[in-house]
């Protein structure tokens, strides 16, 4: 009885399928959604990556039914069983998983075939070129132009890593990486197969290509405790240690740790002594932040639970500053003496380090996110501050005026803690969403100028961890993204296509 039903409800959808009012109106729809694609969207394919739901209805014009899926390959229905086994072939996830990995392929199949690239809609390298020469462009725009055509053209290399010990390179799991200020150095986060994680630093200078190989400095500090965040620490000197802040875990409570970077065998150089190791009892850390501004010098600040923490490492002076949230993400300001906080709630303020704690003008800056707030990036003159959140929301704030004045789209998230990387002078910004995609905006206009998917399998454990350089290497290197996911390490140099288009026109 049951069978007969569905195979009249099959009939009936094959004759509705092949209605002539339903052939009328399918290229109107199809055109309707294109329409709402910009047209400098248009001019390259990997901009986006549609979702699933999307992709199943692109490829098939048949009807969902509850309780069935439709193959396009095969052009019939499947029953979807429960997901409540281990035994089930057939489930949601796992068809959503098949069309994710499908698209990845196919669109780094596209990435190795298609060496050229257009960001936006008559703008190449030769038409860059000629506008400029014609004085259409001015000099900042000829710039910005010819660098996000240099982005878009970078090509994926894999890194050779040499370590003292192979082995651990083939087993350990890159977990985060963090390039220094000069970026001639890469500190890694690595978690170890017997449990744990073991920290590192690359020395970059070697990488050129065509070999693109480096080398890794390690040394025997190991921790079973989670790092919840870490950045560079400028001490004794600009970058001499590593600032991280570790979670606690049964008795041992959470700590915030200065590890000196000439502790890593190989990365001190000349009259560069060993430094000490500075521990702080700091429990519940979930964010850190080091001071690069003069006015505030050597201290860093540690996001607690509800609570700011401003430690001076050289007097051991503390400030507390308490919060109706915890606070997920931190950045001093540079010119002024400022710090940026990103709460789980959603609310985004600044701390007036020269009033006191106890005053009730201490807070500077009060803007809202609709969901918790992963990162917040200051802009060089302190007007603007990029800030990202577990909605997926990335938006330019005028600090003067409280309000948004750009929003960046196609960024994924749902709930993990995701950086933001800004890079004024190039004027580009780069994010890696849980979907496992790199994506890379034009500061300037929210440009979408490519979309780079992970050369390994996309999973929640798969997340890549980048850094973007103009200088990868040291002064001398050049431009390119690191990415590291898995074992693996990957350079995205420029290209040798893209360069020579526009060596007349060569800016410094």
């Amino acid at each position: 009885m049951g069978r007969s039903i569905w195979q009249s409800r099959r009939r009936r959808e094959r004759s509705h399928q092949q209605s002539p009012a339903l052939e009328q109106s399918g290229p109107s729809e199809r055109d309707t959604a294109g329409t709402s694609q910009s047209p400098q969207d248009s001019g390259h394919h990997d901009a986006e990556v549609p979702s699933t739901s999307s992709s199943r209805a692109e490829e098939s014009s048949a009807p969902e039914l509850p309780g069935f899926y439709f193959d396009p390959e095969k052009n019939r229905y499947f029953r979807l069983l429960p997901g409540h086994n281990n035994c089930n072939p057939l489930t949601k996830e796992a068809i959503c998983h098949k069309e994710m990995e499908s698209r990845r392929l196919q669109l780094l199949d596209q990435e190795d075939k298609q060496r050229k690239k257009i960001t936006r809609m008559g703008f190449n390298a030769s038409s860059i070129l000629r506008k400029n020469q014609l004085g259409l462009l001015n000099i900042t725009s000829y710039c910005r132009l010819s660098h996000e055509l240099r982005v878009s053209c970078m090509e994926r290399n894999k890194v050779d890593i040499q370590s003292s010990d192979p082995s651990a390179l083939g087993s350990d799991r890159f977990n985060f990486i963090l390039a220094d200020t000069s970026s001639d150095r890469l500190f890694t986060v690595n978690d170890v197969k017997i449990g744990g994680s073991k920290y590192g630093i690359i020395n970059l200078q070697g990488l050129q290509a065509p070999t693109f190989t480096v080398h890794m400095h390690e040394n025997l500090y190991f921790t079973n405790r989670k790092v919840n965040s870490v950045c560079w620490a400028s001490l004794s000197h600009l970058d001499s240690h590593i600032l991280l802040c570790l979670m606690g875990i049964a008795e041992t409570p959470g700590c915030a740790t200065l590890l000196p970077a000439s502790l890593f065998v190989g990365t001190h150089q000349g009259t560069d002594q060993p430094g000490m190791l500075c521990s702080f009892r700091i429990p519940g850390a979930w964010s850190c932040a080091w001071s690069q501004n003069t006015q505030i010098d050597n201290c860093f600040s540690t996001g607690l639970s509800r609570r700011v923490l401003l430690t001076n490492v050289v007097t051991g002076h503390r400030q507390s500053y308490g919060t109706s949230s915890d606070v997920l993400t931190q950045q001093f300001a540079m010119k002024t003496p400022l710090l940026f906080n990103g709460c789980r709630s959603g609310e985004i303020f600044a701390i007036d380090l020269r009033s006191p704690s106890q005053a009730k003008s201490w807070k500077a800056t009060h803007i809202f996110h609709e969901s918790a707030v992963t990162s917040v990036r200051v802009l060089k003159e302190d007007q603007y501050l990029m800030a990202s959140d577990m909605a997926g929301k990335i938006k330019l704030w005028d600090l003067r005026a409280t309000k948004c004045v750009r929003q960046y789209e196609g960024h994924v998230n749902e709930y993990a803690y995701l950086p933001l990387h800004v890079h004024e002078e190039e004027g580009i910004l780069v994010a890696v969403g849980q979907d496992c995609y790199t994506r890379i905006w034009s500061l300037h206009d929210a440009q979408l100028l490519r979309t780079i998917p992970s050369p390994c399998p996309t999973s929640k454990a798969n997340i890549p961890s980048v850094a973007f350089s103009p200088r990868l290497g040291g002064a001398q290197g050049s431009p390119g993204l690191l990415m590291a996911v898995q074992q693996d390490l990957y350079c995205f140099s420029y290209s040798s296509f893209c360069p020579s288009d526009l060596e007349e026109g060569r800016w410094e």
